[in-house]
């Protein structure tokens, strides 16, 4: 596998911008060429007295994708339904859920465009988050910052939702992934009211940390080129297990 430059950068924490609106105010930065925010919102519409409409449960987000947290961008994609390469629903008559992520496209360099999930104040991630009842966070780590040994493909699992918590790491741990409590991670365990995972209207999310090779074994060429065409059986049972406990999580929950 070849490494994109910037990509073993993931999880770093270089705060040049205090928020995203400080960031998109750059006028040094050109969005579609250093970065790009993608996100979809599906729409919804209660039009007969005689029926009951479906109600949006679950957004996922990816806030540092592209080169930055790298493999972040596919992950969400694929949880969220979507076939990272084209777009198409995956599987077919699965369920889509919203997403929103926001990409670095430099070549290198992208560390300084990471913004900290406490600090993100995207609007159409925060309406996103604010509306649904829970969000999925997918992130990038080293293993340095997770305290594991330099080749360790792991999950970290973090977020204030702890039932989710639970379903994720169980999910993990049957698909034979080696997926760890963050609880006792601090810095990476998703739990702080203000995390962009937690701004739900449960005011609890789902986080997950991915070490820098676990993220690389999910794609035979792990460049942001090449990543989304490259996808292997690692990426899509990571994926299997993510969708499986937002289904499990969203069958307990119930909308009068």
């Amino acid at each position: 596998m070849t490494l994109q430059n910037g990509s073993g950068l993931a999880g770093a924490t270089s705060e040049k911008y205090p928020s995203n609106t400080a960031l998109y105010l750059d006028t040094d930065l050109v969005e579609g060429v250093d970065y790009a925010r993608r996100y979809r919102r599906h729409g919804r519409f209660d039009v007969s007295s005689a029926h009951k409409y479906g109600f949006v449960k679950t957004t996922v987000i990816a806030p540092h994708g592209g080169g930055i947290e790298s493999g972040t961008s596919e992950l969400c994609l694929a949880a969220a339904g979507y076939h990272p390469a084209s777009l198409a629903v995956t599987p077919a008559d699965g369920v889509t859920y919203d997403y929103w992520m926001f990409e670095g496209l430099r070549a290198s360099g992208n560390a300084e465009l990471h913004v900290t999930s406490t600090n993100c104040d995207d609007g159409v991630a925060l309406s996103l988050c604010a509306g649904a009842l829970n969000v999925l966070a997918l992130h990038g780590c080293t293993t340095s910052k997770a305290g594991l040994p330099d080749d360790a493909e792991a999950v970290l699992v973090g977020g204030r939702n702890a039932t989710f918590k639970q379903r994720l790491l169980d999910g993990f741990v049957a698909a034979g992934f080696s997926a760890v409590d963050a609880v006792d991670h601090d810095s990476i365990n998703g739990d702080e009211p203000t995390n962009i995972t937690n701004r739900t209207l449960l005011g609890m999310g789902g986080h997950l940390e991915i070490t820098t090779p676990l993220r690389s074994a999910m794609f035979g060429v792990d460049t942001r080129a090449e990543r989304r065409n490259t996808t292997n059986q690692v990426f899509w049972d990571f994926v299997a297990v993510c969708r499986n406990a937002v289904a499990r999580l969203e069958a307990e929950q119930t909308i009068l």
